[in-house]
């Protein structure tokens, strides 16, 4: 059967760009990022072919948690602008065929947040069960999320007398989304931000947003269920990206129990650290047994596949002795360690700014099926600045020339130093270089939108013929692309069973050259070191662009 490709499902192959305006660029001289600034390098990021831009968020904050500490969810932050500022950034963003999605932080508010200084007056307070309140603290969860932070989920409240719940920081209580009112206005939020152009949002921790809702108060998944007929009868074509870290089994039901009436994307947290085991030992096996038994996402449902986001990079579902082969191979050290259980490090560092295996990390990630996710400044090979404490370390100003670039001020977030500094790796420069990872990253985005099979396709792994070799091949409607990944430090051969493919011309699609299946259908290829490729296979009468046209 033919698949339809539709503009009411852009997310299916969507480039997503994550970004905190408040790191992106200053437009007003303060040293903070704005969206006048970010207004001004919209154009960067279409250049970069970017299709989707995820905020982080960019409410009115306490500013105790880089701003996951709302204290007004219908406002934008002063020091990044106002509400009219925000439109034209989105204007400005959908002139270029940008869509935009926002964080949504539905778990909880600052504790400064007005609805929780109401619900703090005491027990008859209208807002009291606006949040999750117990006379005695009930039991405590395996592990707290913070563990350096805090050591229980409960705080007393001395002004009203009772104990409420925060599943993060103290200064978090948690909202009792199984209030009918809090519904309510959760909708309203969504239903505001919708009609200021947003294209849906990214999910904030979605496991702790619903697992304090009491069985008999309804069933939990109601509540996800709810908010997305809200988005859909909103705009039909709004999306929810979940951050779901659960096993594929558990996070299966957050889709909606096959039906993808809940989230419309998760990320693939599992694969994730799967891949950075893989690229510790250089074996492909733990990133092809993760692909193997990931389930098939509902048809109206997509995975996003990321290599590491804004926070930690959590590695909570490798074992122990798993979890301390990839600290040793890209964090040996404590202090680039966190919570026990991840790093604080970008991708670039962890490689000692090796081009070579930056490059083959992202083919990786792009040529993986599902929807990539990029994490701001990783385009160009952004390190982390250590010395900024936490998960704040990754989270530093983008360097757009030489000297910084971000504004006419001194940006108050610190920048690295040494060989990941501004001096050493920026925009403009690798704008100018042919073979920057910036270049290398624009060729991937340009392959993957071209290449609809990786998105849209049904996946194989493939044995590749040698342990550090990962191989699968994509394919919808007849054509099919095969990606293939030398994960270690010398050169190899693949050897793949393409079957169904004997006779077929493969046309490599980052650097020019064809190979034709043998008859046998049995490839063999050689791999440099961190070597690459991906492979369209047409019949040979059919040209490359012909197969391209008729995938898409």
């Amino acid at each position: 059967m033919r698949m339809t490709y539709t503009s009411d499902l852009w997310w299916k192959n969507a480039v997503v760009y994550c970004l905190d305006v408040e790191t992106f660029k200053d437009g007003n001289g303060d040293g903070i990022g704005d969206f006048r600034g970010l207004s001004q390098e919209v154009d960067y990021l279409a250049d970069l072919g970017i299709t989707c831009l995820w905020l982080m968020p960019f409410y009115p904050t306490a500013n105790q948690d880089d701003g996951y500490d709302v204290t007004d969810f219908y406002g934008v932050d002063p020091r990044l602008g106002t509400l009219g500022d925000f439109v034209e950034f989105m204007r400005t963003a959908h002139d270029r065929g940008i869509r935009v999605i926002a964080d949504l932080v539905l778990n909880h508010t600052s504790d400064r947040h007005p609805w929780f200084q109401e619900a703090r007056q005491g027990k008859d307070s209208p807002r009291r069960d606006w949040y999750v309140w117990k006379d005695e603290p009930e039991p405590e969860p395996e592990s707290v999320v913070f563990p350096d932070q805090e050591d229980s989920v409960w705080e007393y409240d001395e002004r009203s007398g009772q104990y409420y719940l925060h599943s993060f920081y103290k200064h978090q209580p948690d909202l009792n989304v199984a209030n009918p009112a809090v519904r309510d206005e959760l909708s309203r939020i969504l239903g505001f931000w919708m009609e200021l152009g947003l294209s849906g949002f990214r999910v904030d921790a979605v496991p702790f947003l619903i697992e304090n809702i009491s069985p008999e108060l309804g069933e939990p998944h109601e509540f996800l269920a709810g908010m997305r007929a809200f988005l859909t009868r909103r705009k039909g074509n709004s999306v929810l990206l979940g951050e779901v870290n659960l096993p594929y089994k558990e996070l299966l039901a957050y889709f909606g129990d096959g039906l993808g009436d809940e989230l419309t994307m998760c990320f693939d947290f599992m694969a994730m650290q799967k891949t950075w085991l893989a690229l510790a030992r250089k074996e492909a096996a733990p990133l092809a047994a993760a692909l193997r038994e990931r389930p098939q996402a509902p048809k109206d449902a997509q995975w996003a596949m990321f290599l590491r986001n804004h926070d930690e990079l959590t590695l909570d579902k490798l074992s122990d002795e798993e979890r301390q082969e990839v600290f040793q191979a890209f964090g040996p050290e404590e202090h680039m360690q966190i919570y026990g259980r991840g790093l604080r490090r970008r991708l670039p560092a962890m490689f000692d700014g090796d081009l070579r295996r930056m490059k083959l990390a992202y083919s990786l990630m792009f040529s993986l099926p599902g929807t990539p996710v990029l994490y701001y400044g990783e385009e160009i090979g952004m390190g982390e600045n250590l010395e900024v404490d936490g998960r704040m370390a990754v989270r530093t100003p983008m360097q757009w020339s030489k000297d910084g670039g971000f504004g006419s001020a001194e940006p108050v977030r610190p920048m690295p130093e040494g060989k990941f500094g501004p001096e050493h790796v920026n925009v403009i420069d690798q704008k100018r270089d042919d073979g920057s990872l910036l270049r290398w990253i624009q060729l991937l985005v340009e392959r993957y939108r071209e290449c609809p099979e990786l998105a849209w396709g049904e996946y194989e792994v493939l044995d590749g013929g040698h342990p550090a070799v990962h191989a699968h091949r994509s394919g919808t409607d007849g054509a099919t692309v095969v990606a293939v990944h030398n994960l270690g430090e010398e050169t190899v051969e693949a050897e793949l069973d393409l079957e169904g493919l004997a006779g077929c011309q493969l046309t490599d699609l980052l650097v020019d050259g064809t190979v034709e299946v043998p008859d046998s259908g049995r490839m063999r290829m050689e791999l440099g070191p961190y070597g690459t490729r991906w492979l369209r296979a047409t019949d040979k009468e059919t040209s490359p662009a012909d197969a391209s046209a008729k995938a898409a």
